[in-house]
């Protein structure tokens, strides 16, 4: 079974997209804000992160730069979620160092496309 890490500040966003995946059959561990998400990626080691922008205390950009330049942590897929889906929006996730984006609100099967092709390359 993978486990994403789901870094999310709203609580009903939060909710509604971790009973879904947890009813697709992914483990789901939460974290509230950027700084809490980098924690939890380094002791918690998930196959995916699942990356809001919007973030209080460490904001999603500096979270997945941070994590991207971690040993640790680098290899471990992020997809960006934003609601700003403004031209450029998906460069500027990519160049954080995102590995791929989604918009919100979240259409779940085109979500769960992108996790399991980014699960899938990851798995040797």
């Amino acid at each position: 079974m993978s486990k994403i890490l789901l870094v999310e500040d709203n609580e009903m966003n939060r909710d509604m997209l971790s009973r879904r995946l947890v009813r697709k059959g992914y483990e789901v561990i939460i974290a509230v804000d950027g700084g809490q998400g980098v924690a939890m990626a380094k002791s918690d080691k998930p196959d995916l992160i699942l990356m809001d922008m919007s973030l209080p205390v460490l904001d999603g950009w500096e979270a997945t730069r941070q994590l991207k330049t971690d040993e640790q942590t680098k290899g471990i897929p992020v997809i960006a979620l934003t609601a700003h889906a403004m031209a450029g929006d998906r460069e500027k996730t990519i160049e954080a160092g995102c590995d791929d984006y989604d918009t919100k609100p979240i259409e779940l099967p085109r979500l769960l496309s992108k996790i399991e092709a980014l699960l899938a390359k990851k798995t040797p």
